[in-house]
């Protein structure tokens, strides 16, 4: 994951200087600055280690017929779906249309997957190339707040795959789909979550309690 510092491009960065000394305080001012971002950073990213061993332990201690009781309460109805799949470890995704359970395949991890093509050799449609907006993006992760950050599983995965889709709404002038979280209870914390630029968030939680509205575009939504 690549950082850039655009904050930084005051004026005076951009005109050559004839002033030695002036030249070297700029170079300085300008490392000083780069440090305390790369310390914030990596503040930022101990942050969510320490969080996501919390999550994953709080997990790990469901009782199995609470567990199995919230999955049956979000549990939904879709129109058209469309499925991640992995490509690399390089954060590139891709989303697939399915119409069964059956177009979906275990991949090395044993995480089911729809394969690029059907039963029947034919290419499956690819959300960046569907002529028609969705409505819908779930979003999975480790936890939530009620501010809607998002701690993922590291992966990058998600934050990338929805910068794109958002660019490609944009260009068509569709409507942004609404982002929301399926989660646990326990995956619903009072804590904030740190967030860099690159995080993406969501605009409702959906959880056993009920719906959480967070954005405007949420709670215009819940209006309907």
């Amino acid at each position: 994951m690549s950082y850039t510092t655009a904050h930084f491009k005051a004026p005076f960065f951009r005109q050559p200087s004839s002033d030695p000394v002036g030249s070297q305080r700029t170079s300085i001012v300008a490392m000083f600055n780069n440090n305390q971002e790369q310390d914030h950073l990596e503040s930022i990213f101990k942050q969510k280690r320490i969080l996501r061993s919390k999550v994953r332990q709080a997990l790990k201690s469901m009782d199995p017929s609470l567990r199995s009781q919230e999955d049956g309460s979000m549990l939904q109805t879709a129109k058209k779906l469309y499925v991640p799949r992995v490509e690399d470890k390089n954060c590139n995704m891709r989303m697939f249309h399915i119409s069964r359970i059956d177009d979906l395949v275990g991949n090395s991890m044993s995480i089911l997957e729809p394969a690029p093509v059907d039963a029947d050799g034919n290419e499956r449609e690819d959300v960046m190339h569907a002529n028609d907006a969705v409505d819908l993006v779930i979003m999975p992760g480790l936890a939530f707040d009620r501010s809607g950050r998002r701690l993922g599983r590291g992966g990058g995965y998600y934050d990338c795959f929805l910068k794109n889709y958002k660019e490609l709404a944009k260009e068509r002038n569709w409507k942004q789909p609404l982002f929301v979280a399926l989660s646990y209870s326990v995956q619903i914390i009072d804590e904030v979550i740190p967030v860099t630029a690159n995080d993406a968030l969501v605009d409702a939680l959906v959880s056993p309690c009920g719906v959480v509205p967070i954005s405007p575009a949420a709670l215009e939504r819940m209006k309907l």
